[in-house]
């Protein structure tokens, strides 16, 4: 703990916040996950885009512990489904759907096209709002990673559609490449990089 009064991470998906946490270390703010709280938010994600979502979750997360909270919502657009899976990128196999399952989904969908119509896009909106922010001011930002989808899961790192999704400039996918990459160069690292100002500014005094 660094003194600050700390910002709720609104997830559940512990993958993603150990990748956010790593992603904001050097920012002087201590993040608290919802499980670190004793928190369990049933946050149905009905949102109609990423800002919705992501937006939704924030507010409540923050309506629950009474601090700020920040969030994120994601999702693959593969250009010949025409954006699909967007929206539902986690469940785009089911409610319950895993990695694997839909991983295999979107291969079967993609099994006649060829690779030059394979691209597709990682997009990501990071949110932060609720106590502590500037006026109650709720910060959007955003991030994308562009690349193309294999014919084969290909790689042991990562989560989501990491094994399926190939950087072409180094002709692996991000589930090769590794955490490393990943960090650096991410959707998710873009949108929480661009919000990074904004957490730090969270408590400065006013001058």
């Amino acid at each position: 703990m660094n003194g600050l009064p700390p910002v709720i991470l609104a997830t559940g998906n512990q993958n993603k916040a150990e990748e956010i946490r790593s992603l904001l270390a050097d920012v002087p703010v201590t993040i608290l996950s919802l499980a670190d709280l004793g928190l369990k938010l049933d946050i149905e994600e009905s949102g109609a885009s990423y800002t919705e979502n992501a937006l939704l979750k924030a507010r409540t997360a923050a309506a629950a512990a009474g601090r700020a909270a920040m969030a994120d919502d994601s999702g693959l657009e593969v250009t010949a489904l025409d954006g699909a899976p967007g929206i539902i990128s986690s469940r785009f196999a089911g409610a319950e759907a895993t990695d694997r399952e839909n991983n295999a989904l979107l291969l079967r969908r993609l099994a006649e096209v060829p690779d030059p119509h394979r691209t597709a896009r990682f997009v990501c909106t990071a949110v932060l709002v609720g106590p502590g922010t500037t006026s109650g001011e709720e910060i959007v930002c955003t991030g994308e990673w562009h690349g193309t989808i294999t014919h084969e899961m290909r790689g042991e790192t990562g989560f989501g559609y990491d094994p399926l999704f190939l950087i072409p400039d180094e002709g692996r996918t991000v589930a090769e490449l590794g955490p490393a990459y990943k960090q650096q160069h991410s959707h998710r690292s873009r949108a929480f990089r661009a919000l990074a100002p904004y957490l730090e500014a969270l408590y400065r005094p006013e001058q």
